[in-house]
């Protein structure tokens, strides 16, 4: 079943809400209208092999989750879901009765600590990286292994390059070979001291992963001593990737609106990011889950980037250690009921089927 398909058997759908900033009461010009909502599949594609978890629009700002995996993501105490079940009246679209089984309370647990501040805690991630990559960004011409390597020097070290430089060296005139017992550093020759062969050089290139090694006389004595420090090559790598791939993936419009505030973080991901874990601390203090933000005016201030980075974290810091505390008193079970959920499920399946 396809989205438009949906569309044409709204009878098949149980829920239907606005969602997002505007269910949040965060929205601003400009925001995007989202809609979340739940369906039903048909009987007989229940019991064939098409059936399906969800269903979304194109742009993916219209979802729908198939009444099973909704309950399942409620079961696992998903903010996405347990939001869209607690939607502001005002922002319900279309409510079937059978929905009204489904009661929130029902659902709270424990695990919306893991949950909710889990999920804070990896925008705040996403956010420490954007910080990192806008204040450190990095060099647009990779580095190589031989940015990595150093050479014992008038007791003590210089890089490779330079070493090489002093000495009127190309790394593809030297060679390699490992030194034993010590791991990552080698004996370093020259091309001027062997009478037959060729050393293969330092590096195969500037894609190499790893030094090379060739293959030297016994008798043929060391020029130099040299460490490849791999570990942070592999960092670096890893890390260069990340920048490349975020600067051709990251949202624009957004970018630009992080550049402009001139904080250095994403501010509609630290709004987000503080949303969530209001909601984490409101489920544990009253046991349900408040979507539309009271705290607009504080959320949008966060936007808006009238904080500094540092404060803000501080402040993560301080509210995820109240929480978590509130969550170890809290009233709460430590998981849903599964048993229960099932039973559930069942009956919401029958029910419809039974009226269809």
């Amino acid at each position: 079943m396809t989205y438009e398909q949906l569309k044409q058997q709204k009878q098949l759908i149980l829920l239907d809400c606005v969602s997002g900033s505007t269910a949040y009461n965060l929205n601003v010009a400009g925001s995007d209208i989202d809609k979340k909502g739940i369906f039903i599949m048909p009987q007989k594609q229940l019991y064939g092999f098409e059936r399906q978890d969800q269903i979304a629009n194109a742009s993916n700002d219209e979802v729908y989750f198939e009444v099973g995996r909704f309950l399942e993501l409620l079961t696992k105490n998903n903010p996405n879901i347990l939001e869209l079940l607690s939607t502001p009246k005002e922002h319900v679209l279309f409510r079937h009765p059978l929905i009204d089984l489904i009661k929130p309370v029902d659902f709270l647990s424990k695990l919306c600590l893991e949950t909710f501040a889990g999920y804070a805690q990896t925008q705040i991630r996403k956010a420490r990286g954007l910080n990192k990559k806008i204040n450190k960004p990095l060099d647009a011409e990779r580095k190589s292994v031989l940015d990595f390597c150093f050479v014992i020097y008038n007791n003590g070290s210089i890089p490779l390059k330079e070493w090489l430089k002093k000495h009127g060296f190309s790394q593809e005139e030297c060679g390699l070979v490992n030194l034993d017992h010590f791991r990552n550093v080698y004996l370093l020759y020259h091309q001027s001291q062997l009478t037959v062969g060729r050393l293969k050089g330092i590096s195969s290139g500037p894609d190499a992963d790893d030094v090379q090694l060739s293959s030297i006389p016994k008798e043929v004595g060391n020029i130099a001593v040299m460490n490849f420090n791999k570990d942070s090559y592999s960092i670096y790598c890893r890390e260069y990737k990340e920048y490349v791939e975020w600067q051709e993936k990251r949202n624009e419009q957004r970018y630009q609106s992080t550049l402009s505030h001139g904080k250095s973080y994403d501010a509609k991901n630290m709004m987000h990011t503080f949303r969530l874990l209001s909601m984490a601390e409101e489920i544990a203090l009253y046991q349900r889950v408040v979507v539309k933000r009271g705290d607009r005016d504080f959320l949008l201030k966060i936007r808006s980037g009238e904080f500094e980075f540092d404060d803000l974290m501080q402040m993560v810091e301080d509210k995820m250690e109240k929480i978590t505390d509130l969550y170890n008193k809290a009233d709460l079970p430590d998981n849903p009921d599964v048993e229960k959920t099932d039973e559930l499920l069942v009956r919401i399946r029958t029910e419809f089927y039974q009226s269809d």
